[in-house]
């Protein structure tokens, strides 16, 4: 089969897509053009339907999932008549891992799209060198970090050579060195304007010296800017900043804090973590104190997660010792692992990197009581409301009460999944990537919840690469090392 590289050309003519659970259209009217090879970044508020537009685009939205009104053209032609022409990495690369072993899981797309098998291999080990994903072909896909799940996921769209790459939040969950290395790979693939590319990012400055153009959703899921990205941003930088867009120069207003540690909750010696008995870091000194917050950064791939659910009681330590102090186990074995679920669930609240690994209920507001009413000690009806509204309200998801938990959009999955630990006032707080899918508004709304949380006495572990929210937080810093060692140094 003879390899065509031909970009994509794509457009909008009065298109509004409404799901069926919904009361407000998700999207409403849009019309743009995008050329063939232009680099498109798409911004806005959370929540306000960028995900479902690149899905639409994709041709992956189902047939009587929503009412669609209007027209909306990839080539001239509804997008789902063109699948194999668009590459879509999803918010969460966990969705896209399908094959065991690396080398199988990025030629996974190519060979779907009939590509001789002799240009497939080359390709692979391209684009795995463009992600900076260097692993052998048969590293198990299982045993990557998440921020390696995404490079990988990237490296698999970009093997199949698609006609339009739209890529939702790719650096999201990757260190700092990680993002520039991906956004120069996507930017490095598409020089020769070979594909159209459409990239949703919160933080603008990532792409804004990187693409022809920026559009721009607000909550309303209307497109309400639409130009050259110096041309937006400074004529309407201060509006877009207002909805909650992460605009350059105009950071979120929020004042200085200093956290007051008090007693000690959990100590490590010697700590080795790791799954299946192999150890990814050892030789962890660690000591966490009520009322202080501790972010855990390192490169991805350093064993950031894995420390993350050790010390919140949900995996084994390899080696070492970790101890609950009096002040957190109340009676209870010293050993986190060893507690029962509503023993943990009143003492320790752990948020996973994946929000949907931990969602059990129907709707938003049962999804918030859940963990008030399974916590081991009786909360009143009246009790159980007051908090699940206060939580409803504090972190924008009052009008998604009664929604399903899957049906919301990354940014608002993630402050549920937030709030759902929170319910409980659990002592100890351990948060993966807390701040992933927001906009400045809702970053603000999650760094002033958790303050209030630091202030009445619980302590919160973070395993982040935001440096704004570490600071926001008055966050000590734990960095763990790529050699299986830990280096610890205080902000």
């Amino acid at each position: 089969m003879t390899e065509v590289r031909r970009a994509a050309r794509l457009s909008a003519e009065g298109w509004s897509f409404n799901r069926a659970d919904r009361v407000q259209p998700v999207l409403r009217e849009l019309d743009f053009s995008i050329e063939p090879g232009e680099r498109v970044l798409l911004l806005g508020p959370s929540g306000s339907g960028k995900s479902t537009l690149l899905h639409a685009l994709a041709g992956v939205l189902g047939d009587g999932e929503a009412e669609e009104v209007g027209r909306l053209t990839l080539d001239g032609a509804h997008p789902r008549a063109s699948r194999g022409r668009a590459g879509l990495m999803q918010q969460d690369p966990e969705t896209q891992v399908i094959l065991p072993r690396v080398g199988d899981d990025v030629a996974f797309g190519a060979e779907n799209l009939s590509v001789a098998p002799d240009q497939i291999w080359p390709r692979v080990e391209k684009s795995l060198r463009a992600v900076g994903l260097e692993l052998p072909m048969n590293h198990p896909s299982s045993a990557l970090s998440g921020g390696q799940k995404q490079r990988l996921a990237l490296a698999g769209i970009l093997a199949m050579h698609p006609g339009v790459i739209l890529l939702d939040e790719p650096t999201a969950n990757l260190d700092p060195e990680g993002v520039l290395e991906v956004r120069d790979a996507v930017v490095s693939a598409l020089a020769d304007r070979s594909a159209t590319l459409i990239v949703v990012e919160h933080r603008v400055e990532i792409w804004q010296h990187h693409v022809d153009r920026i559009l721009v959703l607000n909550s309303a899921g209307q497109l309400v800017a639409d130009g050259v990205p110096a041309e937006v941003l400074s004529r309407q930088g201060e509006a877009l900043a207002a909805q909650g867009i992460w605009v350059p120069d105009h950071p979120p207003r929020v004042e200085p804090f200093a956290a007051a540690p008090g007693e000690a909750l959990l100590s490590a010696r010697s700590l080795g973590v790791g799954r299946r008995g192999i150890a990814v870091s050892e030789g962890l000194e660690l000591l966490v104190n009520s009322g202080e917050a501790l972010a855990i950064t390192g490169k991805n791939g350093s064993g950031k997660s894995t420390l993350a659910l050790t010390l919140g009681g949900l995996l084994k330590p390899v080696s070492g010792l970790l101890h609950a102090e009096p002040g957190l186990s109340a009676g209870l074995d010293s050993r986190p692992r060893q507690w029962k679920a509503k023993e943990l669930v009143s003492r320790i609240g752990n948020v996973f990197q994946e929000p949907e690994h931990q969602f059990v209920t129907g709707n938003v507001r049962d999804e918030l009581a859940f963990g008030l009413r399974h916590q081991g000690r009786r909360s009143s009806q009246a009790e159980t409301d007051a908090r699940v509204d206060e939580l409803l309200d504090g972190l924008g998801l009052t009008e998604l009460a009664e929604a399903n938990p899957f049906t919301l959009s990354g940014g608002q999955k993630r402050r549920l999944s937030v709030a759902t630990v929170m319910a409980a006032r659990p002592q100890l707080l351990i948060l993966d990537e807390p701040t992933f899918g927001q906009d400045a508004l809702t970053w603000r709304a999650l760094v002033e919840l958790l303050r209030s949380a630091l202030q009445t006495g619980s302590a919160v572990i973070s395993v982040t690469h935001d440096e704004q929210f570490l600071q926001a937080l008055g966050s000590r810093r734990f960095r763990l090392a790529e050699a299986n060692s830990a280096e610890r140094e205080i902000l």
